[in-house]
Order: structure tokens, then C-alpha cells, then sequence
């Protein structure tokens, strides 16, 4: 199942690549954009959603490790799938260790491309998804005062209002009282569902 609104791109120095790979790629239902250079592909504004790029390793200029490095520095978020007809193992660990889907030797199989895509873009999905799931819980987060935010992270550390009083150096009442607002104003009903919300958050706990 091909992501809605997704884009694949394609980096490619020979023309002839381009137009094959084009070829399969729009035959199996994938839209996509052709380059012939990853300077050319960069000047393009970033694509909003799910999205992986096809780059060949060796090209004039800027090569395909070079574009990875590039991604990763500008906190891009395209899912690479590497071709080569020049690569090494070396060269495949370090693409892989950097998060690369794949490391393809030309020639390659067409059904070998399609399902690195097919992996790359439901990859892609799902971390945009978790973007803004993370983006989503911030939100709520942000609605909580300073004194809330800093029992909140007491709390899901599974102290109790006794415990955590005694950490702020307040009442315990005073501690029930922030906690309530805390879960009101979040919208939960439990430690384990504010646990969740941390957690995709990505906010950092004090345990």
C-alpha cells in the first residue's frame, strides 16, 4: 500500500538510469521526480510529506554519502535507498549506520528497488506521524504552568503526593491540588495515560 501524498525522488547522474528507474517507478504507482545532480535536488524546497530519496553513491560534486551527511546536518528527514555500481562493504555500513534504508549494487532487480521503496516511504509515514503526535502532546504539555510542569514530572516518576510535596518543600494538599489541575486540564484520568503523553513528548523525566 503506497502512503498518501507520497513522493519519491530520484538522484542520477546518467540519464538513461533516470529514465529507467522513472519508468518503474510511475508502472508501480509511485509518483516521483527525477535529478540529475544532489545540488539540484537540495535547491528544492523539502517535501512536507512521506518521502524517500533513490541517490546513486558516486556522482560529480556532491556524492551520495555527501547528501546523506548533508540531510542528517540540516535535520531533513527523507529516507535514503543508496545505488551504486561502485560501492564497498565500508562504504554499505557506514550508509546504514547513518539510517539509510538500504544499499542497492547495480544491476539491480526491479522488485529489489520496489520494496526498499515500499519500506522507505511506510518508514517515512510513520515518522512524520510520530512527529506530530510529538508536536500534539507538546501542545498539551504547554498548557501547564511552570509549578504543574515540575510536579507532572514527579508524578510519572510514581511518587506519591506525600513524596513529592516533601521533594517542592510544600503541602501535601497543595501538591493534590496542582496535580488535580494537572490531569484536568491534560484531559486524563491516570499516571499510566500522563506516562503515555511524556513519553511521546519525548520529554525527559527526572528519574
Amino acid at each position: 500500500m503506497i502512503p498518501a501524498n507520497s513522493l519519491v525522488f530520484l538522484i542520477d547522474d546518467d540519464a538513461s538510469v533516470r529514465r529507467g528507474v522513472s519508468r518503474l517507478l510511475r508502472s508501480a504507482g509511485y509518483k516521483s521526480e527525477a535529478f540529475a545532480s544532489a545540488s539540484v535536488f537540495l535547491a528544492r524546497e523539502e517535501y512536507p510529506g512521506p518521502a524517500c530519496v533513490i541517490v546513486d553513491v558516486r556522482m560529480p560534486e556532491l556524492n551520495g554519502m555527501d547528501l546523506q551527511n548533508v540531510l542528517i546536518q540540516r535535520r531533513r528527514e527523507e529516507q535514503l535507498i543508496f545505488i551504486t555500481g561502485h560501492g564497498d562493504i565500508l562504504m554499505c555500513a557506514q550508509a546504514m549506520k547513518a539510517g539509510a534504508v538500504d544499499f542497492l549494487p547495480k544491476p539491480f532487480r526491479d522488485t529489489e528497488l520496489l520494496q526498499c521503496v515500499e519500506r522507505a516511504l511506510a518508514r517515512s509515514a510513520d515518522q512524520r506521524w510520530r512527529a506530530i503526535e510529538k508536536a500534539a502532546a507538546r501542545r498539551f504539555l504547554d498548557l501547564l504552568t511552570p509549578r504543574e510542569f515540575e510536579v507532572m514530572q514527579l508524578v510519572v516518576t510514581g511518587m506519591l503526593n506525600k513524596q513529592i510535596a516533601s521533594e517542592l518543600g510544600t503541602a501535601e494538599k497543595t501538591i493534590k491540588v496542582h496535580r488535580g489541575r494537572v490531569m484536568k486540564k491534560l484531559g486524563i484520568i491516570s499516571v499510566a495515560d500522563l506516562v503515555r503523553l511524556v513519553e511521546t513528548a519525548q520529554i525527559a523525566s527526572l528519574q
